[in-house]
Order: C-alpha cells, then sequence, then structure tokens
C-alpha cells in the first residue's frame, strides 16, 4: 500500500488498566491520513487515557500501536512529538507571561535566529491557519479560543503529521 493511503495511526487490541480500573478494554482504531476525525463518550470512557498513552504520558498494558509505519512500544511525550504526534490537552500548556510568539517556539528561539525570527514564523503559521493574533500580544490577554489557535500553531510548529485535541 502507498505511504499516504495507508492510516496514519493504527491501534490494536490496545488494553489499560488502573488500579481497580479497566480504563481501556481491547480498543481498536484506524485513523486516516488527512482525515478529521472525532472520538465521543461519556467521562470515563477512556478517551484521555488513549491520548495519554499515544503521548508517552502512560504506558499501554498490551496491544499494538501503529503510527506512521512504525510499531511503538515505549515512547516518552518528548520522542511522541519528535516523532510527529502532538497533543493539545484541555487543560491549555501556554506560558501567560509571554508572548504568542515566545509560546508557539518555546525553547526553540536559539535556531530561529532570536525573536524576529521566533515572530516572522510564528506569523506565518498563524497565518496558515487564518488567525490573525499579533504574534507580540501577550497570551494572558487572549481569549480561549485564540488560546486555542495557539497551541494549534505550536503543534504546526513542530511539523506534526499527527494533531489530537482533547475536547
Amino acid at each position: 500500500m502507498e505511504k499516504d493511503k495507508e492510516p496514519i495511526l493504527i491501534i490494536e487490541d490496545v488494553n489499560k488498566s488502573f488500579p481497580g480500573v479497566k480504563a481501556l478494554n481491547h480498543v481498536s482504531l484506524e485513523v486516516g491520513r488527512g482525515i478529521v476525525h472525532g472520538i465521543i463518550g461519556e467521562n470515563g470512557a477512556g478517551k484521555s487515557t488513549l491520548m495519554k498513552i499515544l503521548s508517552g504520558v502512560y504506558t499501554k498494558d498490551s496491544g499494538t500501536v501503529i503510527f506512521d509505519g512504525n510499531t511503538i512500544e515505549h515512547t516518552t511525550p518528548i520522542q511522541s512529538l519528535n516523532m510527529g504526534l502532538s497533543i493539545i490537552y484541555q487543560e491549555l500548556n501556554l506560558v501567560n507571561s509571554m508572548s504568542v510568539g515566545e509560546n508557539i517556539f518555546l525553547g526553540r528561539f536559539k535556531e530561529l535566529n532570536g525573536m524576529k525570527g521566533v515572530h516572522r514564523q510564528a506569523k506565518e503559521l498563524l497565518d496558515s491557519i487564518g488567525c490573525k493574533i499579533n504574534t507580540y500580544t501577550l497570551v494572558e490577554k487572549l481569549s480561549v479560543s485564540e488560546k486555542q489557535m495557539v497551541e494549534i500553531a505550536k503543534a504546526l510548529s513542530f511539523r506534526s503529521k499527527l494533531i489530537i485535541m482533547d475536547e
């Protein structure tokens, strides 16, 4: 099968338990490339647990996870991000006292040749998703929906192949 036609993510028979709770019970799912998917379910259904397994926060008890053609056994959040898998959690991960551009490229200023490069690249990312937020604006001044757009731009800045959003 051609790479662009195979699913970006395959989850087969994944299980995860915590003391006294079976959080995931034989979960299987395929996510197609370039397709928007929605997973719905009641609170406690395991949606966030599955996301945390994919991002490396939790380790699955059993089952198979294949991302972009590679079987993933154990990963960390940084490894997951470097593979091209970004998670945007419900609790946004932004620094309110820093600018939009600084938040998008936090920890990567040097590779963009300083603040001018940070803000130029941040503006390009925001423009690419139709967002007109000034990159010099402090995050604390943004609405929740604007903060979500910054999180999306941040995920794109890592050249993510798959972005998963929690609620």
